[in-house]
């Protein structure tokens, strides 16, 4: 049995025609494995098939290349020789610990403490409540899952952000033209964003306006601005970790297909006191709007 959409064209129209009607994607991957593919082949199959329809739409009609059916490439911050602190551009950030699946590694002291008091204070006059993607319509909405104040700044807007925005791109081996705006966000009491995944769902009818300005998210990187009085973790509950907010430290982690099986389910818990700051960059597979 064929184990790609690339090799199965019947097999992938028929995942997108299903798509297409509102079949929801653990209907067919039940499918699939009654049809005796195994989990892992399931979710190839059926991710090689999405993404190669959204490239389809991206480019409007044009021939869409190959997609990989064993996941996207990733961010690599710890390529070689798993050390205990990097030197990235202008500082050396250290490698609190890591965790190879899903691929997790926190950072100590990739902020300065007066680049966190910057930031703030930037962002402090410019807050508006926290929107998520509308996957119907493609744009943005409030929910209540998340109930954040936040602001975002463009690519490059300031040295400051150029400077981390660089830092990043080092440390993680990614381009800095793959980052999203960088967004900061303000947890006051009571607070959270429960748990939630990073990447968008191809399957959902407002995912296509959402890729095409740089394809599908791979990594997300949550720096903490300051350190809360209590509360305030980001948890993956899928492995049964906490990671404490803690001043100048972020927290990496990436994905390399869009479905619950990278396991990197995770949210950033109620603050029980004081507030939260972060400085959260999403990383795409190609250039995204500044």
């Amino acid at each position: 049995m064929t184990t790609t959409a690339e090799d199965n064209p019947e097999l992938r129209q028929w995942i997108i025609r299903e798509t297409e009607t509102g079949r929801s994607p653990d209907d067919l991957l039940q499918e699939l494995a009654a049809r005796g593919f195994s989990a892992a082949q399931a979710v190839d199959v059926m991710t090689a098939a999405l993404q190669q329809r959204l490239e389809s739409i991206r480019t409007r009609g044009k021939p869409a290349a190959n997609a990989s059916a064993s996941g996207t490439a990733v961010p690599q911050p710890l390529v070689k020789d798993w050390p205990s602190s990097r030197y990235v551009f202008d500082r050396e950030v250290r490698v609190l610990f890591s965790i190879k699946d899903p691929q997790i590694v926190l950072f100590g002291g990739l902020l300065a403490n007066s680049e966190c008091d910057e930031l703030i204070a930037r962002a402090r006059r410019h807050l508006t409540d926290s929107n998520v993607i509308d996957m119907q319509g493609g744009g943005e909405q409030r929910h209540g899952d998340r109930t954040s104040t936040g602001t975002a700044f463009e690519r490059g807007s300031t040295p400051l952000i150029a400077r981390i925005e660089r830092r990043i791109a080092e440390l993680l081996a990614w381009p800095v033209e793959n980052g999203e705006a960088l967004q900061i966000l303000r947890y006051a009491v009571g607070q959270e964003y429960k748990p939630h995944y990073d990447y968008v769902d191809p399957s959902q009818p407002g995912a296509a306006p959402f890729l095409e300005r740089g394809g599908q998210r791979v990594g997300s990187l949550v720096m903490y601005l300051n350190t809360p009085k209590a509360g305030g973790a980001t948890n993956f509950p899928d492995i049964g970790l906490e990671v404490a907010a803690f001043k100048g430290n972020a927290v990496f982690f990436s994905y390399d297909r869009p479905h619950p099986s990278t396991r990197t389910l995770h949210g950033g818990m109620p603050v029980r006191a004081g507030e939260k700051w972060v400085a959260t960059k999403w990383l795409r597979v190609s250039r995204t709007d500044p």
